[in-house]
């Protein structure tokens, strides 16, 4: 007997497409704060001193946090590599636009103390802030695209073609779930600058991270009921075999007003996830009012998690529907890697992911506790 065969390919592609849902949660709660601290920057930080304890909150963690990204990355290539195919090529300049955002952040860490420059360090200050800001609008925006449809399509030769634009991306529903995003990112980062900071940065952060878990509420719940309202979501309307081979060509799929929601209604415990970023961002309003560190950084994790699960419980099977050719979407059933692919990729994942989680942890407990204004004041030790 072949050792893979002992899991099904059904099983593997439930479990990967879980996984992608994990990965995708794990980037945004651990990188997350890295973005919603570069938001905040200019705001609640109001000397030099003040932005360099928010800088140096973040500065030893922050580039293994972008693990989560690059563990991310490589599951869609290997996992689902039609996914890959589509979103990278069709998301071309939206991604090409978060990759220079991203760049500008560790740049900005390395150079902005170099000169004792009010002017230079401000300018590096705003490649912080754009750093924290494009990236968590345009992935927000970029879910709000896939929930409506990506305009792409198969040849008869299984080629790709993508018949939107970059522009076109920038619909008023993508939109909002851009700022879905934003709100709950600053959220998120307010509540790592309340449990690394003290003082009048943490006074701010606590009123700037209770307004930002507000407009999470408001705007997810705006978002969700436009999404039910407006929004047409997709259906399987012919057989598709859960260990079937992977062309998405082999089913018809129709679109249908308020089909996102067929999950919740045919099972009403789902209901959980959407509730929990709902539940999460007012348990996080409260953290901030009763300055409740760790209650608060958790429940805004918590918030994200079910922020970003509610759109994969929505959407399945669906991982990215075709607005051009309903029937060319893609789902966990038909555009998978191989039985074995899977299986080799899982056993890997297995071994590597606890390494990865116990290595964080222990990097998190030795570097817990405030940040130091005095030796940051005193140039003692590496800080930013």
């Amino acid at each position: 007997m072949i050792l893979h065969t002992l899991l099904s390919y059904e099983f593997l592609r439930v479990v990967w497409w879980l996984l992608l849902g994990v990965l995708l949660v794990g980037f945004a709660v651990m990188d997350g704060f890295d973005l919603g601290t570069g938001m905040l920057l200019p705001f609640a930080g109001r000397s030099d001193l003040e932005r360099r304890v928010i800088i140096n909150s973040v500065g030893p963690v922050w580039e293994g946090n972008q693990v989560w990204l690059i563990l991310g990355g490589g599951a869609i290539f290997a996992a689902w590599p039609q996914l890959y195919a589509v979103s990278f090529s069709g998301f071309y300049v939206a991604m090409f636009a978060i990759l220079v955002a991203l760049i500008l952040r560790p740049v900005a860490f390395k150079f902005r103390s170099k000169r004792d420059d009010a002017a230079w360090r401000g300018r590096w200050d705003a490649a912080l802030f754009i750093g924290g800001f494009v990236p968590s609008l345009i992935c927000g925006v970029a879910m709000g695209n896939v929930l409506q449809g990506v305009p792409f399509r198969f040849g008869t030769d299984m080629h790709i073609y993508y018949d939107g634009t970059f522009f076109g991306l920038l619909n008023p529903f993508a939109l909002l779930c851009g700022l879905v995003s934003v709100a709950m990112l600053a959220m998120h980062g307010a509540a790592w600058l309340q449990l690394k900071t003290e003082g009048a940065v943490a006074g701010r952060v606590r009123g700037y991270g209770s307004v930002a878990a507000v407009l999470t509420v408001v705007l997810y719940a705006v978002a969700g009921v436009l999404l039910w309202k407006f929004v047409d979501g997709y259906r399987v309307t012919s057989s598709l075999p859960p260990d079937g081979p992977s062309n998405p060509l082999l089913k018809t799929v129709e679109v249908h007003a308020s089909a996102w929601f067929t999950n919740y209604a045919a099972h009403p415990v789902l209901y959980v996830v959407p509730g929990l970023g709902l539940a999460g961002a007012l348990v996080a309003l409260l953290g901030f009012r009763m300055r409740a560190e760790m209650l608060t950084l958790l429940a805004s994790a918590l918030s994200i998690a079910g922020i970003i699960l509610s759109v994969g419980v929505s959407m399945f099977p669906f991982i990215l529907p075709s607005s051009a050719d309903p029937r060319a979407s893609l789902t966990a059933f038909d555009s998978s890697s191989s039985h074995l692919t899977l299986f080799i990729m899982l056993v890997v994942t297995a071994i590597f992911i606890p390494i990865i989680v116990a290595y964080t942890g222990w990097i998190y407990h030795v570097l817990r506790g405030k940040v130091d204004r005095d030796a940051i004041r005193e140039e003692r030790g590496h800080a930013y």
